[in-house]
């Protein structure tokens, strides 16, 4: 399974042990599957994106809990949307393309412009560069505490009584994934594994 797994997947644990993961369908019919035989352990199904349990209604036939999965996540659940038509496009006049920019009034010390007219572009591009890398950074700071409270609901629910649970939260709010990983070495594998799975993870686009 690649980085991107988490838009949208999930997981099924019975007990410590994972049974399942992928499509919501397939770790609701695995949940189904499990509760039916009568397992002894908990099982629980998990949003890989958040870390945290979804509730499946898990009666009926697998038809019937499928349907009822749409009212879940109608977005992951129910086929995409037919694209609408494109109209013809309006023949462009010559000169540059339009790049749906916004004029607006900015406001900079004098030192601030005699900087930007030094850029290669002049003062427009050096500004879109500059927003453009700002927003990367916060994406990049978003994806990674992002990353860190899907773990950590993850391990409270199937780790929060196993050994070395408060040293191994600890490790992971810093952020140390190599000592976190020595830290779930004693933990039963699945569990180990997915924790620093979902915090390593990236979220981002995923096959239907």
């Amino acid at each position: 399974m690649t980085e991107t797994f988490l838009n949208h997947s999930f997981t099924t644990f019975e007990g410590h042990r994972r049974i399942a993961e992928g499509a919501l369908r397939t770790n609701a019919l695995a949940l189904k599957s499990a509760l039916e035989r009568g397992s002894p352990g908990p099982v629980l199904l998990f949003d890989d994106a958040t870390g945290r349990t979804v509730e499946v209604d898990t009666r009926g036939t697998d038809e019937e809990v499928c349907a009822r999965l749409v009212a879940l996540f109608p977005s992951h659940e129910q086929p995409a949307a037919e694209a609408p038509a494109l109209e013809p496009a309006t023949p462009r006049g010559r000169g540059r393309p339009r790049l749906g920019v916004v004029p607006r009034e900015i406001t900079l010390l004098p030192r601030h412009w005699d900087w930007l007219d030094t850029q290669p572009g002049g003062a427009s591009v050096a500004l879109r560069k500059l927003v453009e890398e700002a927003r990367r950074q916060s994406s990049e700071k978003d994806q990674a505490r992002k990353a860190i409270e899907r773990a950590y609901q993850f391990m409270v629910t199937l780790g929060g009584d196993l050994p070395g649970f408060e040293e191994a939260s600890r490790a992971l709010f810093a952020n140390d994934l190599m000592k976190l990983k020595t830290l779930l070495a004693p933990w039963p594998r699945d569990v180990g594994d997915h924790v620093l799975r979902l915090a390593q993870a990236k979220q981002g686009g995923s096959e239907p």
